[in-house]
C-alpha cells in the first residue's frame, strides 16, 4: 500500500469574532481528500501569539471534528495516531475561534497520511 503525506500548515494572521464562533482561517487551510483513497490526521501542532486563548478546529464537511485550544502566547502538540479514516471526497478545513476583538497570528501544522 503506497502512502503520501498531505499537511496544512502555516503563519496566519486573526481577528477573533468570538471564542464560540469558529472562522474559516484561510483557504490555503482547505484540502480535499481524493476520492479513492483514505485520509487520516497524525497530529496537530499549532502557536498562537495573542494575549488570550484561543481554539483552532479541524472541520470535515462543514462539521467540527476536533478542537485544539491554544494557550495565549503558547504552543500546543496532539499526537493523534490515525483517530479515525476520513473517506474521499471530504473536505477538511482549518478553523479559529477567538475572543470578541482579539487579534494576532496563529501558527498550524496539520499533518495527514493517505492510503
Amino acid at each position: 500500500m503506497i502512502s503520501s503525506n498531505r499537511f496544512l500548515q502555516g503563519v496566519y494572521p486573526f481577528a477573533g469574532v468570538g471564542l464560540a464562533k469558529p472562522q474559516p482561517i484561510d483557504p490555503a487551510l482547505s484540502y480535499v481528500v481524493p476520492d479513492g483513497v483514505i485520509g487520516q490526521a497524525l497530529y496537530f501542532r499549532g502557536g498562537n501569539s495573542a494575549d488570550e486563548l484561543v481554539v483552532v478546529v479541524l472541520v470535515c464537511d462543514g462539521v467540527a471534528m476536533r478542537y485544539f485550544p491554544v494557550g495565549a502566547r503558547s504552543d500546543v502538540h496532539v499526537p493523534l495516531r490515525v483517530v479515525e479514516d476520513i473517506e474521499g471526497g471530504s473536505v477538511l478545513e482549518l478553523h479559529l475561534g477567538a475572543p470578541d476583538g482579539v487579534t494576532g497570528s496563529v501558527v498550524v501544522d496539520l499533518g495527514l497520511v493517505e492510503h
